[in-house]
């Protein structure tokens, strides 16, 4: 291969690698999405929660610790605060899975986008265009389709997908500060920390264990599907522009929604088909609308 071939050759490369990362991340998130629903009403929140967090601290402190301090990281209060709406969003998202169909529940939890933008305002004063205002008046149509415009029926299941909304926008928010000295697996290692610490009073109140082989491989399955998945997605956006892995990983609500309407047994009504396009579209077009934005800031 000539040398003049090489920069393009790279560049096909990461056009290819971007995309198979964040679909196999969002592959993954459907996974964990779908071992949630079926996992038995016996487990609760705080033991699916617990699992999950504590065997992420498990995993990754047993890979990096001989690194060093695997807790070293940069603005601690602000990891640690990430670690907490980070698991508030898990665990509202949890709650909304085990109340709603499942397709329901992540279509009003990918409005989390709107979210971000409002928080990104309010704590960092960035600009909020007109067309990212037309996104969020669109989320919110949307979500009033869903909800059918009655507060009424799994009324509790919905706004905990909300609320998982809200702190989903809030966490990606703050991540931005944090990326800028903290790589992915230190700022992954607070939030499976704080959920760790959040959920343990709860599960301890009544432990509960795997009984048969099917629920270890389930309860595993959850673990390492959130950590594979969390992984890939953060490769993914090596070689993607935020906007484009946003799109990218949008794909959770395609797979989600396919699993639950034809595994489930999920319902297709209009409302859902309306009401999520509305939100499915508003969220990619305004991680569109943001990277445009930040590139124009770049150029001036």
């Amino acid at each position: 291969m000539s040398p003049n071939n090489i920069p393009q050759q790279v560049k096909l490369d990461a056009a290819v690698a971007g995309p198979l990362f964040m679909l196999a991340a969002a592959l993954l998130f459907t996974v964990l999405n779908l071992l949630i629903k079926l996992l038995g009403p016996e487990y609760t929140i705080w033991h699916i929660g617990f699992f999950r967090f504590f065997g992420g601290v498990a995993v990754l402190v047993l890979v990096f610790a001989r690194y060093g301090n695997p807790y070293r990281g940069h603005n601690t209060r602000l990891l640690i605060i990430r670690g907490c709406t980070g698991s508030a969003a898990f665990l509202s998202l949890i709650t909304a899975i085990r109340l709603l169909p499942i397709s329901t529940a992540m279509v009003i939890f990918y409005a989390f986008p709107a979210f971000s933008a409002v928080f990104s305002y309010l704590i960092y004063g960035e600009r909020i265009s007109k067309a990212e205002i037309g996104c969020i008046a669109v989320v919110i149509v949307g979500i009033g389709i869903l909800f059918d415009f009655r507060l009424e029926g799994a009324f509790f299941g919905q706004l905990m997908a909300l609320v998982g909304a809200a702190f989903a926008g809030l966490t990606v928010t703050l991540i931005k500060t944090l990326r800028e000295k903290n790589g992915p697996v230190i700022i992954y290692l607070y939030f499976c920390t704080m959920g760790t610490l959040i959920t343990l009073p709860r599960f301890a109140l009544a432990p509960l264990l795997p009984a048969s082989s099917v629920e270890w491989a389930m309860v595993l399955g959850i673990v390492f599907s959130s950590i594979t998945a969390q992984l890939l997605m953060n490769q993914g956006f090596f070689y993607c522009r935020g906007w484009e892995g946003g799109v990218f990983m949008s794909s959770e609500v395609v797979f989600t929604a396919f699993v639950g309407i034809a595994f489930l047994g999920d319902p297709s009504s209009w409302h859902f088909w309306i009401g999520g396009l509305f939100i499915f579209g508003s969220a990619v077009a305004l991680n569109r609308f943001k990277a445009s934005h930040a590139k124009h800031l770049r150029r001036t």
